[in-house]
């Protein structure tokens, strides 16, 4: 198994979200992980950091951002430059989608979970 180191934006430390259950999920896989939010804490024994830091090694971006929030992120998700975003159910944004691929990064509309337990990730 090859290891996409994968960014959570969005990362909380409540067990019962699903960004905190992809990040268990993706460590149990095999992959490395950075795990960015607003709240303090932390996701499968990483810290969550604020999301100031860039990160030049991500391969992929999962969202568990509302469309609403990303705005503001546009240019730490862009400067970032991963290979791919991946819009989790509810994350959706044709705007984010268009302007990453322009800088040709990948974007899928998918569930990170899915991708993980049918071996697609």
């Amino acid at each position: 198994m090859v290891d996409k180191k994968t960014l959570i934006l969005g990362a909380t430390p409540d067990e019962s979200r699903y960004a905190n259950l992809a990040s268990n999920r993706l460590v149990r896989s095999g992959h490395s992980i950075v795990n960015v939010g607003l709240k303090a804490g932390q996701a499968a024994g990483v810290p969550i950091e604020k999301p100031e830091t860039i990160h030049s090694d991500i391969d992929t971006i999962t969202l568990y951002v509302g469309p609403h929030h990303q705005e503001g992120l546009y240019n730490y998700i862009l400067d970032t430059h991963p290979k791919r975003i991946i819009f989790n159910p509810g994350t959706e944004n044709s705007e984010l989608r268009r302007m990453a691929n322009e800088k040709g990064i990948e974007t899928e509309y998918a569930c990170t979970l899915v991708l993980l337990s049918i071996g697609q990730y």
